[in-house]
């Protein structure tokens, strides 16, 4: 087998989520929370293809108006065995790898969900008419409902235009 694979295996997470490949810009917006108080970010989102496309990944920065910046990446495989589900590995904050949280593809959106000790954060991406929004919600303790907590609402970016500094 000499040849390139020039676009995604069937089946594969490629396949799947080729609607969030490219690089996205635009702004992240937290809710005041019991860590910190409301505050918004630029935002950066780059969705590429890996392993012969039977991987996703996700890189993404965030650059606050002090220039403080966080950066975090990740990686999505679907489960060879159940289509609609999907694997997220994350290395983020510079915190150790967490083990791979539980992911879903339905009606256009990617939902994730990390669980911990503490609780569950629920991570919801969809892309509509060039639109990337990914949100997130917290539900902690013994909470019945996710209490939002992050919007991120970006434009994909042509290729070939300049990446952020």
């Amino acid at each position: 087998m000499g040849g390139t694979v020039d676009r995604p295996l069937p089946g594969s997470a490629c396949a799947v989520l080729e609607p969030f490949l490219g690089r996205w810009t635009g702004t992240t917006h937290w809710e005041a929370t019991a860590w910190g108080p409301a505050r918004s970010a630029e935002t950066e989102i780059i969705f590429s293809s890996a392993a012969a496309g039977l991987a996703v990944t996700q890189s993404y920065r965030h650059t606050d108006q002090d220039g403080t910046r966080s950066e975090g990446h990740g990686a999505f495989t679907m489960d060879p065995d159940h289509p609609d589900t999907f694997w997220y590995h994350v290395n983020s904050l510079g915190l150790p790898p967490e083990p791979p949280a539980r992911a879903s593809w339905e009606g256009g959106n990617l939902t994730v969900e990390r669980r911990s000790d503490r609780g569950t954060a629920r991570h919801t991406f969809r892309v509509d008419d060039g639109v990337l929004t990914h949100t997130a919600g917290l539900r902690l303790g013994k909470a019945s409902e996710f209490a939002p907590f992050m919007t991120t609402v970006c434009r994909r970016v042509p290729e070939g235009a300049a990446i952020l500094a």
